[in-house]
């Protein structure tokens, strides 16, 4: 029974092998789809990361990117571990089946020499006829045959069990080596990956003191720009109070010239007159006192730019708008006036003219890009920001005729474009008159 008992434990212990392996192997299957899943997660980052160092200037997305790279990283890592851990399992139970089988055939090895001995020695003397007739009685003749046959059934079994546990021991050994190698295969991925973690880790504090560096730069950067643009916003209002100035003296001039004018055609009319002594009574001419006001109406330029108010095309194709008409906070704490609206996009976007007008204006701003102004009667709009200008001053321009291009002086792709409308010296809402 003891043998018997043996036996059973060995075949349970493998039984217990064989279904534990393939349960854990669907946790193995589970954490390899998971590590893939890492693996090219890692791969679309470290793209993604390559594409934004094409720009020079560190930026807060090429950050973000290297920080989710590195904890992808960490977790490959951590999939890995548990992996190796997985098999150091698999291979000290491995391990304990080989022992044990190897202990179990030592002792049916033992046992079977035993009984071929003894075997051997009694065949040497035996006669099985002799069994038979050698007791009294017939009975106790055959029990005798018969347990020599069991016997011997005994030694042929155990002689095909070594066989077969041997067998079992070459799989689980084979198995072994199999393991091994997996977790070799595994160790050094992990060895590998720790390795590059160290280095992007490494990378990420390089970038995040070059940032501090870049932040400092920045900031000196965007108090440049704010003075830009309050310069920019000093020249708008500089030659809108010109544009103003030189329309009115235009226009006295015009009446000064429409005056003498009319004095000269008077005067050339009281030549032709002939003094008449007769006592008709003529009609008074009327005092200046008496003389209607002429009505001061809209001209007919802003007559037909106030028509179109809530109706103009945006000047530009845009991203968004980066400031709104009115008082901001920028980012140094100051408060400052936008006389119009500050667009963001794409740089060489084209500008088109928002309504039929006249260029009276072309200039450079602060940054060195380009303005225009246009007059539609008491009405003028401002594009300012601009690459090129394909208009002249003095030219007539219809509605959504192109004026230019928008600015790329720092090579970014994307620049702020300025749109304002002023009415004589006040400056307007652009709002309110776009569609």
């Amino acid at each position: 029974m003891c043998k018997n008992h043996k036996i059973i434990a060995v075949i349970a212990l493998l039984v217990a092998v064989c279904v534990w392996l393939p349960a854990n192997g669907q946790s193995k299957k589970q954490l390899e789809n998971e590590k893939t899943k890492l693996e090219k997660e890692i791969k679309r980052l470290n793209s993604e990361l390559a594409s934004a160092k094409k720009n020079t200037k560190l930026n807060t997305a090429q950050l973000n990117t290297l920080n989710k790279k590195i904890d992808e990283r960490t977790k490959l890592i951590n999939n890995l571990g548990t992996q190796i851990q997985m098999l150091d399992q698999q291979i000290g139970q491995t391990k304990d089946s080989i022992s044990m089988m190897r202990s179990h055939i030592d002792s049916l090895k033992v046992e079977y020499a035993k009984v071929v001995n003894a075997m051997y020695r009694s065949q040497m003397n035996l006669n099985k006829q002799g069994l038979v007739f050698d007791h009294e009685t017939y009975n106790r003749s055959y029990l005798k045959l018969k347990c020599y046959k069991d016997y011997s059934d005994y030694r042929k079994m155990q002689a095909a069990e070594i066989a077969s546990c041997q067998e079992a021991l070459q799989a689980a050994a084979d198995q072994l080596g199999h393991q091994r190698a997996e977790q070799n295969t595994l160790l050094l991925k992990e060895n590998q990956n720790k390795a590059l973690l160290a280095k992007e880790q490494q990378q990420r504090q390089q970038s995040l003191n070059a940032s501090k560096k870049q932040e400092q730069n920045l900031s000196k950067q965007i108090s440049q720009k704010e003075k830009q643009r309050q310069q920019l916003q000093k020249q708008i209002q500089k030659i809108v109070n010109e544009e103003i100035a030189k329309a009115r003296r235009a226009e006295a001039a015009r009446k000064e010239a429409a005056r003498k004018e009319a004095e000269r055609k008077a005067a050339a009319a009281g030549k032709n007159t002939t003094t008449t002594t007769t006592t008709t009574t003529t009609k008074p001419a009327t005092s200046a006192a008496t003389t209607p006001k002429p009505v001061v109406s809209e001209s007919p330029e802003s007559a037909e730019f106030s028509a179109v108010k809530g109706r103009l095309p945006w000047p530009v194709s845009y991203k968004s708008v980066v400031r709104e008409y009115g008082k901001y906070t920028h980012a140094s704490g100051g408060v400052n006036m936008n006389n119009g609206l500050d667009l963001s996009c794409a740089a060489g976007s084209t500008v088109i003219c928002v309504a039929n007008g006249k260029v009276t204006r072309v200039f450079t701003t602060p940054s060195g890009a380009k303005g225009v102004i246009v007059r539609h009667g008491d009405y003028m709009t401002v594009y300012a920001n601009m690459q090129s200008v394909s208009v002249k001053e003095g030219a007539k321009v219809n509605a959504r005729q192109t004026l230019g291009t928008v600015w790329n002086g720092d090579g970014s792709g994307t620049a702020e474009f300025s749109f304002q409308i002023w009415n004589d010296r006040n400056s307007m809402n652009p709002r309110a008159w776009l569609r």
